[in-house]
């Protein structure tokens, strides 16, 4: 059975971000709020972690489109081949944000994610996220939890999710009410950006 963690996310609580890393230092699933809708996660380097998720996923570990939630832009010369100064500035003037960028990848990538020639960063606006990345001291992997619902495609209540994700993961963080609008995805791969999918973020920058 998960825990479920109180955390706000105006002062997260140290002592509280800590019990999460440790979690997650251990191997565990966690699910926690992001600027967007609520995400799934582990640590990066947790091989058996990663395969937990593709599996509650129902994907391939090696194909799965997974993001890496990042702290900041410090380490992400670790994952993504050297980009041009202008690509650099767009990412920093709109991060933390809800966006998702596609990014050419590195050769560091991790050993799942070798083969792959791209990679999402996400540096969502939210504190708790971006504590419990820095914490940690590298990224977490994310991918958003879908309700079955069909109207309702992601579910923002904290309780509901504990409800549903209880016996499948290890924490979840109650963070307050969630949003339902995914990121914006933004391919900068190539010459010029490609928006993937229209969400939270906003498009007038492109």
């Amino acid at each position: 059975m998960a825990e479920f963690l109180r955390i706000y996310e105006e002062n997260p609580n140290p002592r509280e971000i800590d019990k999460v890393v440790a979690i997650l230092k251990r191997g565990g699933l966690i699910i926690y709020p992001t600027d967007t809708v609520y995400g799934l996660g582990c640590d990066i380097t947790n091989i058996k972690a990663l395969e937990r998720v593709a599996r509650i996923k129902g994907v391939k570990l090696e194909k799965s489109n997974f993001s890496f939630i990042c702290h900041d832009l410090s380490n992400l010369s670790d994952y993504v081949k050297q980009i041009d100064t202008s690509v650099f500035k767009l990412l920093k003037r709109n991060l933390p944000g809800a966006y998702t960028f596609i990014l050419p990848g590195s050769k560091n990538l991790p050993n799942p994610f070798k083969k792959k020639k791209t990679v999402g960063i996400r540096v969502p606006d939210n504190n708790i996220a971006l504590e419990i990345v820095k914490a940690l001291g590298n990224p977490i992997i994310s991918t958003s939890i879908h309700d079955d619902d069909e109207i309702i495609e992601y579910t923002t209540d904290p309780e509901l999710i504990f409800e549903k994700w209880a016996n499948k993961v290890d924490a979840v963080i109650d963070g307050g009410y969630g949003d339902n609008i995914p990121s914006t995805v933004v391919d900068l791969s190539t010459d010029e950006p490609v928006i993937v999918r229209e969400g939270k973020g906003d498009l007038e920058i492109f």
